[in-house]
């Protein structure tokens, strides 16, 4: 269980294939005691398990499925990603309730800055557009941030000064793709209310496989891979 306060941002230092899956070896700035194998670390928002320590480089494996809902399996080395560590039992809640299991891939359509802070708009994947709510919560590359505005499937965050600085946030420009978390409370009202409104769970059984599906046509037409 993460809150979604970055706490550093590391480095990609290698990415290695390994079957279809990915090996990926990440540096961290400073030192970061306490860290052993089998640890989660949220990196950039994706909830990975540390299988090998080296100093300040920890590997964790990323799995078909996290490729195919994240930005992960673009990055390259020399990219920054952020980092948070578990939150432990009597810690704030800084941010909001994030589990590491991002739903989808999101673009930034434009970036406008307001003073010393900017207006960050992007648009989400279609199916998890019903889930973001004015002044609700959303994970964005594992940064808990607050919903300013909404409009169809594209919402607006404002990112203060700070947050710019110690995140990887403060460089995201127009068409970049953020791994995006909705807020896991209201997936949980829509289940239960399946019990009550006809066909309400056949469509949030479908929300996590159009969402997957929505990111990959996305990416296609944009000539990703």
């Amino acid at each position: 269980m993460f809150t979604g306060i970055v706490e550093t941002v590391g480095v990609l230092r290698a990415a290695h294939a390994d079957g279809d899956a990915v090996r990926m070896s990440i540096e961290v700035p400073g030192h970061r005691g306490g860290t052993k194998v089998g640890d989660s670390i949220a990196v950039s928002g994706a909830c990975l398990t540390v299988t090998r320590i080296d100093g300040r480089v920890f590997d964790a494996d990323i799995t078909t499925e996290t490729l195919a809902r994240t930005t992960l399996g673009a990055l390259r080395p020399g990219d920054r990603v952020n980092l948070e560590w578990p939150l432990a039992v009597g810690e704030r809640l800084g941010g909001h309730i994030v589990q590491g299991h991002v739903d989808g891939v999101g673009r930034v359509v434009c970036r406008d800055a307001q003073g010393a802070s900017w207006l960050l708009e992007i648009e989400a994947p279609h199916p998890l557009a019903r889930y973001i709510v004015e002044k609700g919560s959303i994970t964005v590359d594992g940064v808990s941030l607050t919903i300013a505005a909404v409009s169809g499937d594209r919402f607006t965050v404002c990112l203060i000064p700070h947050t710019r600085a110690v995140t990887t946030l403060g460089t995201l420009a127009p068409d970049a793709r953020v791994n995006l978390e909705v807020d896991i409370m209201a997936k949980y009202v829509e289940r239960l209310l399946a019990a009550y409104v006809p066909g309400a769970e056949a469509s949030a059984a479908g929300v996590a496989t159009d969402a997957v599906t929505a990111g990959r046509d996305g990416a296609a037409s944009r000539g990703e891979r």
